[in-house]
């Protein structure tokens, strides 16, 4: 059985710097395919229903998306400009992305993306379960298969990962550690720091598990 380095990344879809972090790590889990891989674990930036729903306020908050949208790498980011209300809250669209992961691990990359382009982008509600099936459907997913997305052992599972990211000391995301390690990098750094830490992590031998091993 070949052995990887595992990292485990903390991100939230409500989160600027998270899309940029995502596209970083998706490219480094492209450039290191077989080497390293990365699970993806939930943090909640807006846990609960509340905020105003008021779309004029909430787009003079979107022009902050400009820091982020300035990076040479960066995901698309538009100024909100929809009439639909925004989000409410990070908690739906974790569950989705975890009945995508219930489906395979190409399911869940795609949903993952999909929710970020959707609302950065597209000025889309990911809070909104409608708007949600729609961007499952899109990926080819069965409608059967989100409903997955309802249970209660899901909406655990997320809040879970969101009490164990704060307990290793993420205090903001995005945040990443390598599975062996409870030291915890957060925010969006270059690619090129990830990219040494994972060199450094293979060359020492360091945090090595068996492919397909059980994670935390």
């Amino acid at each position: 059985m070949p052995r990887i380095v595992r990292f485990i990344a903390y991100s939230d879809y409500l989160c600027p710097w998270c899309w940029n972090a995502s596209r970083r790590i998706g490219r480094l889990e492209e450039e290191y395919r077989g080497r390293i891989e990365v699970l993806w674990r939930s943090y909640l930036l807006r846990p609960d229903e509340k905020g105003s729903r008021d779309p004029e306020k909430f787009r003079r908050y979107t022009q902050s998306w400009a820091g982020a949208g300035a990076e040479a790498d960066a995901g698309e980011f538009r100024v909100w400009s929809s009439q639909d209300p925004p989000p409410t809250h990070s908690l739906p669209a974790h569950r989705v992305a975890k009945a995508a992961a219930r489906v395979g691990s190409d399911a869940f990359r795609r949903v993952h993306d999909r929710l970020m382009v959707a609302y950065f982008t597209e000025n889309r509600d990911i809070s909104s379960f409608d708007v949600l099936l729609e961007l499952w459907l899109e990926q080819g997913l069965a409608a059967a298969d989100f409903e997955v997305a309802h249970l209660d052992e899901i909406e655990a599972q997320v809040l879970y990962e969101h009490d164990q990211a704060r307990e290793w000391g993420a205090n903001g995301v995005p945040a990443i550690r390598r599975a062996d390690n409870d030291a915890v990098i957060v925010g969006a750094h270059p690619e090129e720091l990830y990219r040494r830490w994972i060199d450094r992590s293979l060359e020492r031998g360091e945090g090595l598990v068996e492919a397909g091993s059980p994670s935390d």
